[in-house]
């Protein structure tokens, strides 16, 4: 008997849009079934598990399938000789994406990266050690000769060339890390059955508590429930006496939740956490720095219009309105 999913109509759209973003994303053709089958019934799995929004699943998806690179040209081969027989090759790219299913002889995916007659492979061996190799086919594409005194030279341009992928794509992962990092402070959270609300980088009152962290580092170090509610009080306006206990706990628990604080063992104390540091850093120096000052410089009422920044935000403008009218474009 076969199974027939059924979805609501808003969830369909939203796995639907989601498909078809993954595939152009991972510039996925037509005409390869096996990889956009996957990528579908991989949406469809995440479906069935209750995640109807279109973002989640795109980012998901993006997530556990996400291997593009970009890839520079290999050393040597940007001032070769351009001729008929042996044409500029350009940028290497990735050839094809190539997914193997998990039931399937071989496991996971591989990697495919061209420059003429050499190429990169990327695979992961027997499912677990992921083994980069480059092989050159003619040595003229880098303009080497094939004696055996130049394999030194050939074996040069092969580790940087395996290096180059490797790093492009540890700062690919690094971006993902750090996307994920944020948005889990963006969102609710759940540890031992207690739940808290998320820390949004925008809210004022997430602003002014780790404003206050910061300075309990700098001051004491460890802190108890009082102490945030003298500080935090008058960051926010208001006098110590209209903070309720439960308001003040709800906080703690916030940051308790999400990793910035941590209690002090049979103490009611706390301390910020190197995690806690990190994030009240970066929160509070873009938000003060560069966002408020920013968003300063360039809203139409500034104090100040000359400076280079608030004209050169006015010649996008007009050049984009310019564009508009000529394409006939409606703003």
């Amino acid at each position: 008997m076969r199974t027939i999913n059924v979805f609501i109509p808003d969830a369909a759209r939203a796995m639907s849009h989601a498909f078809d973003n993954v595939c152009a994303s991972l510039q996925i053709l037509d005409s390869a079934i096996k990889a956009r089958e996957m990528i579908a019934k991989r949406i469809i799995e995440l479906g069935r598990q209750g995640e109807h929004e279109y973002e989640h699943l795109r980012d998901r998806v993006l997530n556990e399938a996400h291997y593009r690179i970009d890839v520079q040209t290999p050393e040597g081969a940007r001032n070769e000789r351009v001729t008929r027989q042996r044409p500029r090759a350009g940028r290497a790219t990735s050839r094809a994406h190539r997914l193997y299913p998990a039931g399937g002889t071989r496991r996971g995916r591989s990697l495919h990266v061209d420059y003429k007659k050499t190429r990169i492979k990327q695979y992961h061996k027997e499912g677990q050690a992921l083994r980069t190799e480059t092989t050159i086919n003619d040595t003229r594409d880098f303009a080497i000769g094939r004696r055996i005194e130049n394999l030194e030279q050939l074996r040069k341009i092969g580790f940087a060339a395996n290096r180059r992928l490797l790093d492009v794509q540890r700062i690919g992962h690094d971006c993902f890390i750090g996307e994920a990092s944020f948005q889990d402070m963006q969102r609710p959270i759940t540890v031992n059955d207690q739940r808290a609300a998320a820390l949004r980088f925008a809210d004022p009152r997430v602003q002014a508590l780790l404003h206050v962290l910061l300075l309990f580092l700098l001051v004491q170090g460890t802190f108890t429930s009082k102490d945030l509610r003298e500080h935090l009080a008058p960051l926010l306006g208001k006098k110590p006496s209209q903070l309720t206990p439960g308001r003040i706990t709800y906080d703690l628990r916030r940051l308790r939740l999400h990793g910035l604080t941590e209690r002090i063992s049979k103490t009611h104390r706390y301390r910020i956490t190197p995690k806690g540091l990190r994030t009240a850093i970066f929160y509070t120096r873009l938000y003060n720095r560069s966002l408020r000052t920013g968003l300063a410089i360039i809203s139409p009422g500034a104090a100040n219009p000359e400076l280079p920044m608030a004209k050169s935000i006015r010649a996008a403008e007009t050049a984009i309105n310019k564009w508009y009218q000529h394409e006939k474009l409606a703003a």
